[in-house]
């Protein structure tokens, strides 16, 4: 087994503030920054920030389907931690200054990979395919930040 690591970035017009206030409302701005791969969505605990978990399925591929399970922290100022209950999987927000009135998101993505060629594969293929749904995210939250806060 090894780790599968995945990173997406984005640099959004928003302060810092405004970004992480939209990634830490999972009740309203969450929900619409997620793509069709994101299933079943549905917030158990709070809904903005730490101690929220909520659970979500992710069809990754065709025939992958991940039932997460997630509990979020806030370990340091403009950072959320996802760590889910139903695998090794954990998901790093960090949002942090980019300049005059814009800001820098970037999520990160850790779990531990399935062993011989089947763990190849995953190590090599499932990194871009997380990158692709991430920049969607992301693409969305940039929408949603300049769209300003829900209603």
């Amino acid at each position: 087994m090894g780790q599968v690591y995945a990173v997406s970035e984005r640099v959004l017009d928003g302060s810092p503030e405004q970004v992480f206030a939209a990634l830490a409302d999972y009740e309203k701005t969450r929900p619409g920054l997620l793509p069709a791969q994101y299933s079943e969505y549905q917030v158990r605990e709070g809904g903005q920030g730490a101690g929220t978990v909520v659970h979500w399925k992710l069809q990754a591929t065709e025939k992958r389907v991940r039932d997460c399970l997630f509990t979020v922290t806030e370990p340091s100022p403009g950072r959320l931690v996802e760590t889910d209950a139903n695998s090794s999987m954990v998901i790093t927000w960090t949002v942090t200054p980019a300049g005059e009135g814009s800001s820098k998101a970037v999520v990160e993505t850790t779990w531990e990979g399935a062993g011989g060629i089947g763990g190849f594969f995953e190590r090599t293929f499932a990194p871009k395919g997380l990158g692709r749904i991430n920049d969607q995210v992301l693409e969305r939250l940039a929408a949603a930040v300049a769209q300003g806060p829900a209603a």
